[in-house]
């Protein structure tokens, strides 16, 4: 249970209790101060494109569909052998709200879209006819199923890891992406202070991309924070927002049994988690997937790690896997329905929530929660609580405060660290990326910078291709706000 002053901020910090320490804050190695020389080299172009998009996640996947869509030449680097990010490697497959909380879709697009491609047994969630349902026995048994908060039901769907890969991956290639896997993001190319593509790494070695527009959809903001663009890093350490964890799934479960115990029986459950906090120290709950012989695990989530830090995310990767294996045990013995639990998978990919955040044009922040809609808005989240309207997401938010040639959608877009506990979640990297891809297309297509892009162009683009927008006052002649960066 929250505080009173989590529960009068409206719900944000939900897991706060499930947040644990890192156990040892002094455990960096203090760095040698030796250096080597590295000669210097030119670099073979690999490619030349309109549009760069470095990262393949959810964002990355979004913008480099929506930019191939309007005819732009686009590729697209991502350092794994798929698609989805976390929402796939990284087993995010609890895909957060996307209803507003009277049930009305507001991620739509491509993320719709991409959700209504896969196959029937791929997905488990409500039927849309239950959104927004406040009927007290529906949303019981829906929110067992991580499908409603506060008493309502919500799109909240679990879905497969390997079809949302696959999908994610037609889309793409139906819509003339150039892909290129294995490949790490390294460097931006900088001409006359603006990005002019990227360096990255591969088992060629060091490559270059040459592009009009650059899409950084690396989810820590590798490239803009290279290129020397303006960020901010604060946390609050009370939220979950910053921590890390490498989820997993058991098979070989049988997942309605314990959710029928966890929700028959709660005191024997919290018991049961108190006994394993006991003898594991950091323990984690079971949730229902897309599958009732699959339990999937997205944490513990640990606290007190840099996601930019090497050491930090090998550590993580460390514990988490320890922990995947004593969770294995304790469940076997004393959890009903684990009994023949195997374990099925550990995420490729390390669960990353934060690392930086784009100093932007305009961020988005607590004051913006009051139903406003933005001049420029390229989308609508839903927001945390009932009594909050849904967010307008504004075009700003992914256009660097002063740097040129690149955008940054995802979960390192222009935000303060409250706004950022919601903004970071997949269908808004999603929602962000989409817009990205578009905007990134009609820059490269008009010969402008990003923040020189029409807003009611890319607004009418953006319905186009199925996003869900509202109507505002007409945008000022500068169609980027005044530049405000965070931090």
């Amino acid at each position: 249970m929250g505080t009173n002053q989590d529960q009068a901020e409206g719900g944000r910090l939900f897991f706060r209790s499930e947040v644990f320490s890192a156990r040892d804050p002094a455990r960096r190695r203090a760095p040698t101060g030796l250096t080597v020389t590295e000669a210097a080299r030119d670099i073979p172009v690999h490619a030349v494109v309109d549009v760069l998009v470095v990262g393949g996640g959810p964002a990355g996947w979004a913008a480099a569909v929506a930019a191939a869509r309007r005819g732009a030449r686009t590729m697209l680097l991502e350092r794994h052998n798929h698609l989805g990010g976390l929402s796939t490697g990284g087993l995010v497959v609890w895909i957060d709200r996307m209803t507003g909380w009277d049930g009305e879709l507001l991620i739509r697009g491509l993320a719709e879209e991409l959700l209504d491609r896969l196959p029937k047994e791929a997905v488990a969630g409500p039927p849309r006819e239950a959104w927004g349902s406040r009927e007290a026995a529906t949303a019981a048994w829906w929110a067992l199923r991580t499908a409603a908060f506060h008493g309502i039901v919500t799109h909240s769907p679990t879905v497969c890891p390997e079809h949302l890969k696959a999908a994610s991956l037609e889309m793409a290639a139906e819509a003339g992406v150039d892909l290129v896997f294995h490949a790490w993001g390294a460097a931006p190319i900088l001409r006359d202070d603006a990005v002019a593509g990227a360096i990255f790494e591969s088992k060629q070695g060091r490559r270059a991309v040459l592009a009009k527009v650059t899409v950084d959809a690396t989810g820590d903001g590798d490239l803009f924070a290279a290129a020397g663009a303006a960020f901010a890093e604060d946390i609050d350490t009370r939220d979950i927002h910053h921590c890390m964890n490498t989820s997993w799934v058991f098979g070989g479960v049988d997942m309605p049994r314990y959710l029928a115990w966890r929700g028959g029986q709660p005191e024997e459950f919290s018991e049961f988690v108190r006994r394993g906090k006991e003898a594991v120290g950091f323990f984690d709950k079971a949730f229902a997937s897309w599958r009732d012989d699959v339990a999937l695990f997205m944490g513990p989530r640990l606290a007190g790690y840099s996601a930019v830090m090497v050491d930090d995310l090998s550590e993580v990767e460390v514990i988490s896997h320890r922990l995947m294996f004593r969770h294995l045990e304790r469940y076997r013995a004393e959890a009903p329905g684990f009994q023949n639990a195997f374990p099925m998978l550990s995420a490729p990919q390390l669960g990353v929530r934060h690392a930086r955040r784009l100093g932007g044009v305009s961020p988005v922040t607590r004051d913006c929660w009051d139903g406003r809609i933005a001049p420029d808005e390229i989308g609508l989240s839903p927001s945390l609580a009932p009594k909050f309207a849904p967010v307008s997401v504004p075009y700003g938010a992914i256009v660097p405060a002063a740097l040129d040639g690149l955008l940054a959608p995802g979960r390192h877009l222009a935000c303060d660290a409250t706004s950022h506990s919601f903004l970071r979640e997949i269908p808004q990297c999603w929602l962000t990326g989409h817009a990205a891809g578009v905007a990134a297309a009609i820059a490269a297509d008009r010969g402008v910078a990003p923040r020189a892009v029409d807003v009611a162009e890319l607004q009418a683009g953006l319905r186009a291709q199925g996003a869900l927008l509202r109507e505002a006052c007409p945008p000022p002649a500068q169609n980027a706000a005044t530049a405000v960066a965070v931090g």
